[in-house]
């Protein structure tokens, strides 16, 4: 009997391709990644891949899309059933925990800062920013100085990931982190 694999869909495909385009982006960048590279990493066609999305800049515009959009889902999971104070603490430790844990989310996110020089890469990343100011501000019915100061924690939280100091093995990033949290205390 001969065994047949199921054909996959288009939405699965896409998928596949955005998972491989992910990392290839967050290794490279916009500009220094291949869609041959993605292509391969994705087991498909690079031609299938400028057929689903268009060209390199379109894929890197869903890639930048997607992270934000799962950006937000952690940040709702996180705050679930919380309100205030509790809910930012509540997604401060699930984001510090993701920068821990997942070294590509982090170096996907700050290529899509640095990517910024491109207005219509710059439109997804304020659009996907700005709903996590939006929840955050929901959720939390805080004030914007403290919205502000919780994003700025972020973001000093991201630049010490990047060097490798999320664990704060030096003394300075460690009395930096220690600062972040004892700000929201």
């Amino acid at each position: 009997m001969a065994t047949t694999t199921a054909r996959k869909t288009k939405e699965a495909r896409r998928d596949e391709i955005l998972d491989a385009a992910f990392d290839v982006f967050a290794e490279r960048g916009l500009h220094g990644a291949s869609t041959e590279e993605i292509a391969r990493r994705a087991g498909i066609s690079q031609p299938y891949v400028f057929r689903l999305f268009g060209t390199k800049k379109a894929l890197y515009q869903a890639v930048v899309a997607r992270c934000f959009r799962q950006t937000l889902e952690m940040f709702m999971r996180a705050a679930e059933g919380k309100r205030g104070k509790e809910a930012l603490e509540a997604i401060g430790a699930a984001y510090e925990e993701l920068l821990r844990s997942n070294r590509t989310y982090l170096r996907a996110q700050m290529q899509a800062y640095a990517a910024c020089d491109d207005a219509e890469v710059c439109a997804v990343v304020q659009g996907g920013f700005g709903d996590l100011v939006s929840y955050v501000e929901r959720v939390s019915g805080m004030d914007h100085l403290l919205i502000s100061r919780f994003f700025a924690h972020g973001m000093l939280m991201n630049v010490l990931a990047s060097m490798h100091l999320a664990d704060a093995g030096e003394p300075w990033a460690a009395r930096l982190l220690q600062g972040c949290h004892e700000d929201h205390q």
